[in-house]
């Protein structure tokens, strides 16, 4: 019987490594971290978050020899020119969540809008040593909220209410979460092409 294929998922944000390895279970594959392979840190230079994804992807899977997912990620706010977009995880100068959210709050309260519009966004992509096998989008629209709801998640979860749960993303269970978040939805395209390069291998 064949062993299970490796993959490095290119992230040390925790958050996401558990939603990742969620979001993975039943597919027959290792999850090794970027820690455990001894990854470099990638730069986020790219201007998209499908250029920073596919970056940090070629790069670890190209230092580690072995297939790699990684992601870019973050929120969208129309009325603020589609900020924090790419510069989600350091908004703000601390760059932790509760000083980026605290930033988010403040420039929403000066739009002088009830739950205005935001997306969340995440670009994800499968790449070998050799590049780029797949790069795919996954999308949720919803709202912010002025104040903060729930303690589940990370980031801006807290602040991002989503319709058709009726609650923050932060209230949510993962299982709900999963169910309609951009991250989900990246992923679960993304493993079609993961389960097709297991199957070629």
């Amino acid at each position: 019987m064949a062993e299970p294929r490796r993959i490095v998922l290119a992230t040390r944000n925790r958050g996401k490594l558990r939603e990742l390895a969620k979001l993975l279970e039943g597919v027959d594959v290792v999850l090794l971290t970027a820690d455990e392979v001894d990854a470099p840190d990638v730069e986020e230079t790219g201007e998209t978050f499908e250029e920073n994804a596919e970056l940090k992807a070629t790069e670890i899977a190209r230092a580690s020899g072995l297939l790699a997912i990684a992601d870019d990620s973050g929120l969208e706010v129309p009325d603020l020119g589609g900020e924090p977009g790419v510069r989600s995880a350091r908004y703000s100068p601390e760059g932790t969540d509760a000083a980026n959210n605290a930033k988010l709050r403040a420039e929403v309260a000066r739009l002088d809008l009830e739950r205005p519009l935001a997306r969340f966004v995440c670009a994800m992509c499968l790449a070998d040593p050799d590049g780029v096998v797949a790069t795919v989008r996954g999308e949720v629209e919803g709202n912010l909220l002025a104040e903060p709801r729930g303690e589940n998640g990370f980031g801006y979860d807290p602040l991002f209410f989503q319709a058709d749960l009726g609650k923050s993303f932060a209230e949510a269970s993962a299982e709900e979460k999963h169910g309609v978040s951009h991250r989900g939805k990246a992923l679960r395209k993304l493993v079609e092409h993961l389960m097709a390069r297991i199957v070629d291998a």
